[in-house]
């Protein structure tokens, strides 16, 4: 397996771009040195590149063909994608491995329950050179992302972080730096990791040559529950990003840019993952408005499986490329650059998706990390967090009640509080995936009656996905509540009613009437927060999952906080607020009903 290479040279990192590098240092790179040695007409340079991997670093598999009708091919595993690499780098002069985005936030348990940190160790050993900010890479925020680049123990609530990898040391970030164009700071447009970078190649003879790469994350991203960002970082249009730093590389003397660009496209169904039958999609659109200065372009997030070969606004063919997921495919693209001038040789490129076979060795180093992450991830299912003195469970009592939903609504303001403000807090319907009860698990001799392990609590309780739902406070008036309670009773197109109960936090009390029409079944005179009545004009800030903030995976019939002002992420999940929650009452027992009341 090969390390992590040292780079021959690198623009120094900045926390932000700061100023232009000199053209003239830059230009200098291209003069060339004082030798015998004969140039080559052109320097190859080879584009290696993954996107979307989500932590699948273990033995997953999948299928995949080459082109339409083509036979299947089984594919997967960190271990074998590491052997693949080492062989497809083998002889390479100037190799370059990269990644699209979406690298953590993974599913697989050996990463997700301890927080993504294994893939970043992953990535470390495969040596990967860079990587594009995904949407998932802020599904925990900008102070996440920054724990994951830096190794700080810093980006989470509960300080739940800095595990010992499988060297035996302990986390300390990656080895590769983060990009983004698009990610900017609310107000200001200054981007909130560096916008873009140069790599410099071997061009023989002791000179070398530069190859930039701009990087743009999804502008949808705050559209996405996981990385709904409401406050502080805006995600500029994609295509105005590369161009401006197409530009900024150009002035500077770089001829050869490539865009990175974390949003997807695909093809017709059917077709393999080196076809590219009618490709249809943002980036399709995209290709169309990028400059024709961008050599290529290399996506993600649609975990799509496409090669094609598409004009740029000049006619031009250039490669726009998407690699799948998981691990599944490595994309390679050949430039070659004229050795003089340092541009790409257009005609000259190509473009290939390899699948990741299991058709030869696994990698051993990446075997033993994954049984060591494997190990782990045994021990900490088995993590005591807390005890109960009875079953906590989603069973609706007769007024709509349900022990571990009102206790899940507590914790949402317990967490909304810890670094914000909030009045209340709700736990919308079927968020809750089990009950927590109080019976050991049969079989399992480190559980014990009223023992709650961290395997039956902090991830998959609370709705989630890969690194969990983040909870949100927005500030409502109190008409707005008030419409947002009465959503609980949804009529159908056929007119039949269906009760949806909410669950609030135990500082708020109402009554609602059966008697009366849907949309007037609770008199907010009745609704009571901290013992005060509910004030019509008021303004109110409550804290619920990301995802009811917006229509995308909003929770159906609720649509009163959408327009909630003055939004602000906590640094919770709802995973988090429901698991700490409980640690820091254990002993916890159900909370008496009452919160909801029908009238007599």
């Amino acid at each position: 397996m090969v390390a992590h290479r040292e780079r021959t040279a690198s623009v120094p990192r900045l926390p932000r771009l700061t100023a232009a590098l000199s053209a003239a240092v830059l230009l200098g790179t291209l003069t060339p040195a004082a030798t015998a040695e004969p140039l080559a007409p052109t320097v190859p340079v080879q584009l290696l590149s993954i996107t979307d991997f989500h932590g699948y670093f273990g033995e997953y598999t999948a299928t995949v063909r080459p082109t339409a009708g083509a036979p299947a091919e089984t594919v997967g595993g960190g271990a074998y994608l590491a052997t693949h690499l080492d062989r497809l780098r083998e002889g390479e002069r100037n190799s370059i491995l990269f990644s699209a985005g979406d690298d953590f936030s993974g599913w697989p348990d050996e990463t997700e329950w301890f927080w993504n940190e294994p893939t970043v160790e992953y990535l470390n050993r495969i040596g990967l050179d860079f990587s594009t900010v995904g949407n998932h890479e802020m599904d925990r925020g900008i102070e996440f992302l920054r724990h994951m680049m830096g190794g700080t123990c810093e980006g989470r609530p509960d300080d739940d972080l800095c595990f010992t990898d499988s060297t035996g040391q302990r986390f300390r970030g990656a080895d590769y730096e983060y990009y983004s164009a698009n990610m900017v700071r609310e107000h200001t447009a200054v981007p909130v990791v560096r916008p873009y970078h140069v790599e410099y190649v071997d061009a023989g003879g002791g000179r070398r040559l530069p190859v930039g790469f701009v990087h743009t994350t999804t502008s949808l991203t705050s559209s996405e529950q996981m990385s709904y960002t409401p406050r502080g970082i805006e995600y500029l249009p994609e295509a105005g990003a590369v161009n401006t730093y197409a530009k900024i590389l150009r002035r500077q003397g770089v001829s050869a840019i490539v865009a990175v660009v974390h949003e997807g496209f695909s093809q017709r169904g059917g077709a393999g993952y080196n076809d590219c039958d009618s490709p249809s999609g943002p980036v399709v659109e995209l290709n169309r408005q990028i400059d024709p200065a961008v050599d290529a372009i290399i996506t993600g997030h649609w975990h799509a499986q496409v090669n094609c070969m598409l004009p740029d606004p000049a006619g031009n063919p250039r490669p726009v490329v998407e690699a799948g997921d998981a691990g599944k495919l490595i994309n390679e693209i050949e430039l070659r650059l004229d050795a003089r001038t340092g541009e790409v040789v257009r005609e000259l490129t190509r473009s290939v998706n390899h699948p990741n076979t299991r058709d030869v060795p696994p990698d051993p180093e990446i075997l033993g990390m994954t049984a060591y992450w494997k190990k782990r991830l045994a021990e900490r299912a088995n993590t005591p967090v807390a005890t109960v003195t009875e079953d906590l469970t989603r069973t609706r009592d007769a007024a709509g009640e349900s022990s571990l939903y009102n206790l899940t609504a507590d914790s949402f303001l317990w967490a909304a509080r810890r670094d914000g403000r909030a009045d209340l807090a709700m736990a919308m319907p079927d968020i809750l995936r089990r009950d927590v009860t109080r019976a050991a698990a049969a079989g399992n001799q480190a559980d014990a009656d009223g023992r709650v392990l961290f395997s039956e609590l902090a991830v998959g309780t609370v709705y989630d996905s890969g690194i969990g739902v983040g909870l949100v406070r927005g500030t409502v008036k109190g008409r707005q509540l008030d419409e947002l309670i009465e959503s609980q009773w949804q009529r159908a197109a056929d007119g039949s009613v269906t009760f949806r109960p909410l669950a609030l936090s135990g500082n708020v009390r109402y009554t609602y009437d059966l008697g009366k029409p849907v949309g007037s079944r609770v008199d907010a005179a009745d609704v009571r927060i901290d013992g005060k009545p509910l004030r019509p004009g008021a303004d109110y800030r409550i804290a619920t999952l990301a995802n009811n903030f917006f229509a995308k995976n909003s929770t159906p019939g609720f649509t009163a906080l959408f327009t909630a002002r003055n939004q602000d992420r906590s640094s919770f999940n709802g995973g988090d607020a429901l698991w700490r929650y409980l640690e820091a009452r254990s002993p916890v027992s159900a909370p008496e009903p009452g919160r909801m009341r029908p009238a007599p």
